[in-house]
């Protein structure tokens, strides 16, 4: 692994590690008063929400519930937290997004052929650009609260990431295998929210 790959990885889990804390901090506490508490909800007792439904979201919101160990006042805290790691998530994948697509605009073919102004360049647009998402009204809001869009987001970024990672795979039987889990991805993703599919 060269230089540019491990401050890659670092410099995006730090971004994770950024976005994670402030959402955490400013998360909601208990049910917002909108769809929240019919999600929150519908998850604990696992029943049927509004139409389309998400049934992905409320069995993970149903696992996340477990971790107020009974405590039924803990429950809506656990369930919002779900989307405050779907939120730290999307802007994980987005920074790594950008940093690949620069890469392919900057015609870098092999990562060990990147010189410092380029990586710099490179790391410098993906922690802008994914820092700037962050931190808007509807991505920030959707983050801190059990909502369905900020796990939705999190798989459109992590499908994009994906597919940006399966166009420079040379290896066709790889390149394959990352195309089917692109595929299965889109598909858990129609059982939190309709984006995708849309």
């Amino acid at each position: 692994m060269n230089n540019f790959q491990k401050i890659n990885k670092l410099t995006g889990w730090s971004v994770f590690s950024l976005t994670l804390i402030v959402y955490w901090i400013t998360m909601e506490p208990t049910a917002s008063f909108w769809d929240c508490g019919e999600f929150i909800a519908a998850s604990y007792k696992l029943q049927v929400p509004h139409p389309p439904g998400a049934p992905l979201f409320l069995l993970i919101g149903r696992l996340f519930s477990f971790l107020s160990f009974g405590d039924v006042s803990q429950v809506a805290y656990w369930i919002n937290f779900i989307s405050v790691l779907a939120g730290a998530f999307t802007v994980l994948f987005l920074f790594w997004s950008i940093t690949l697509l620069g890469s392919s605009l900057l015609k870098i073919r092999k990562r060990e052929d990147i010189d410092p102004g380029q990586w710099w360049t490179l790391t410098g647009a993906g922690v802008v650009g994914s820092l700037a998402y962050a931190f808007t009204d509807s991505a920030w809001f959707s983050s801190v609260e059990a909502e369905v869009y900020g796990m939705s987001s999190f798989f459109t970024a992590f499908i994009v990431w994906a597919m940006l990672k399966w166009q420079v795979i040379e290896d066709e039987s790889r390149a394959n295998r990352w195309l089917i889990f692109i595929f299965y991805m889109i598909g858990l993703s129609i059982g939190v929210h309709l984006l995708l599919s849309s």
